[in-house]
Formats: C-alpha cells, structure tokens, sequence
C-alpha cells in the first residue's frame, strides 16, 4: 500500500540514471528534510530525513538532466515500504515513487550576479548599452 506524499527539501546528491533488462529508465537520488527550529539565539535543523526517491521512463531522465545536488527541490509522489533481505538480515525502508518534481524557487540557486537595476552584471543591456554586434 502507499501514501500520497509531497517533500519540500534539498537534492542530496545528483540523481543517478540506470535502465533495466528490458530498457526501462530509472533514476534514483535523495532528498533531504528537515524543519529549523531556534535554540537561544541559534537556528538549527531538527528532524532531519533522507528519502530514497525513484523516477521511471522519460521522467528519469528529465530528472537526471534537471535536478542537481543541493538544489531546493518540490518532489511529489506516492510513498511505500520497501522491504529485502541480505545476509539473512530483514530490512524495509520508505521511499517514494516520484510522480512530479521541481525546483523549489523559494530559495533559488545562486546566478549571476545583479546590477543595481535588476540586470546581471554581465548583461550588455543592464546599463542602457548595445550587445557587441558582429561586423558587417
């Protein structure tokens, strides 16, 4: 049985592609939870998970191409208990079967850096300049 569930998060590491025997994509990677919480005059991390999460077909690889670790994240999907055995040891996990997923812009990565008008610093129209044009 599996439970809709959605985790707000942080890649914890680059999505890792592989295809099966019959030539399925798959994509496996980690995101990582957890909520802040303020000790004194300190913010610290408190309930901190790691979810093992998969994408199938044409969606594994988009997530391969797309999502980066460290990168804020939106995944969405269906959560269900894995359960195998090794070494004559019972072990089960939860993951999640990724159905969507994003980047979470709330807090976007780092880009160029921006003029004092809302233009990067190496955008040739930020300050009311011409782009070098080729020559004609």
């Amino acid at each position: 049985m599996s439970a809709p569930i959605t985790l707000t998060g942080r890649m914890a590491n680059d999505p890792e592609l592989k295809f099966t025997q019959t030539g399925k994509a798959i994509a496996r990677f980690t995101v990582v939870t957890s909520r802040r919480r303020k000790n004194g005059d300190q913010w610290e991390d408190v309930d901190t998970t790691f979810w093992t999460c998969t994408a199938w077909d044409q969606f594994a690889e988009h997530v391969t191409e797309n999502l980066r670790k460290g990168a804020a994240v939106v995944v969405s999907g269906q959560a269900f208990q894995s359960s195998w055995e090794k070494d004559g040891q019972k072990h089960s996990r939860i993951e999640v079967r990724v159905e969507s997923a994003g980047l979470n812009l709330r807090w976007p990565p780092k880009t160029a850096e921006r003029s004092s008008n809302g233009g990067t610093a190496d955008d040739p129209w930020a300050n009311g300049g011409t782009p070098d044009a080729p020559p004609f």
